[in-house]
């Protein structure tokens, strides 16, 4: 999608009306006792990363070699073979979720605004990552990292989570390939990159999806929108300002063209949703007016989460 779903007549201004109040809290602990009940349902995996190293779950054998230690010799292999193997355990590893967090100025536009939306969503799925001794870290970004809250562990944390998320800022314009090349750099350790974006990026989205998964983390897309930017009510002749560029255009506004956007808009969608289906990416749509809490159940229920 080209930058014209970003030009508007409307100001970017600070969301003022999502508090990281008792309340919320209380709606972390009801999605926090949901996603265990949901979990406990189904057949998973665990959510540590298998290594093989030096844990208490026997993994495999390998030939012994000089200087190995003697005290992990199957004697019982040797008995029937004659040949020295050693055993090897697995051992867990903590999962990374690095949260994704697009800061551009499209995401900050109006009273009610995207970047409202994705504070929530990942403050409630930070608080069920660490409940679960996950490592979680937050990276808003624009054209660049803009910040990095440090991987973290505990259910504690989630008032450092707040904190962080409350003095994040508007950015600059999304460049998602920049921005990615940046945080692989960084962050050498793999894990699950959850994107939080309305993914208004003009160089396009596969470039910098494509950095991740060739460093060999695991994507999940979420993708922002506001239904207010499909019913445009005023027609005629307009100056248009990007919101993020600062781009100024002169536009006549018909109905034509307003379905015609509106075209366009579900055609960007749909190719970001097949490009994460094709490879295996959750990916997950949602209005600004639909609540957190909604989403983050279809984020549960769909399993990609919750590993």
């Amino acid at each position: 999608m080209s930058s014209k779903g970003r030009f508007t007549v409307a100001k970017a201004t600070e969301q003022t009306d999502d508090s990281f109040d008792e309340e919320f809290l209380k709606k972390l602990e009801y999605l926090y006792i949901v996603s265990q009940k949901i979990a406990s349902g189904k057949s998973r995996a665990q959510r540590r990363t298998r290594l093989v190293g030096a844990g208490i779950d026997f993994a495999d054998h390998r030939h012994y070699t000089h200087g190995d230690d003697m005290r992990n010799v199957d004697w019982r292999v040797y008995s029937r073979t004659e040949k020295l193997f050693l055993k090897l355990y697995e051992e867990e590893e903590d999962l990374y979720i690095y949260f994704l967090l697009d800061t551009s100025r499209s995401m900050h536009l109006g009273t009610l605004n995207k970047w409202s939306m994705a504070r929530k969503v990942s403050a409630a799925l930070s608080y069920i990552g660490l409940s679960n001794m996950d490592r979680v870290s937050i990276i808003p970004f624009s054209s660049k990292l803009e910040g990095r809250l440090p991987p973290s562990r505990g259910k504690a944390q989630i008032f450092k989570v707040f904190d962080f998320l409350d003095r994040c800022g508007p950015g600059e314009q999304t460049t998602l390939k920049s921005a990615f090349k940046t945080f692989v750099s960084q962050n050498k350790r793999p894990g699950l990159a959850v994107v939080i974006s309305d993914f208004y990026d003009p160089e396009g989205f596969d470039e910098g999806l494509n950095i991740l998964r060739y460093h060999k983390f695991e994507p999940m897309v979420i993708q922002l929108y506001d239904r207010r930017e499909m019913e445009v009510s005023i027609q005629g002749e307009l100056e248009l300002v990007d919101c993020e560029t600062q781009e100024v255009r002169h536009v006549t506004v018909t109905p034509a063209m307003v379905r015609a956007y509106a075209k366009v808009f579900e055609e960007f969608c749909e190719e970001l949703e097949t490009y994460c289906s094709k490879r295996q990416i959750l990916y997950f749509r949602a209005p600004i007016q639909e609540s957190f809490e909604d989403l983050v159940l279809r984020i549960f229920r769909a399993g990609g989460f919750l590993k």
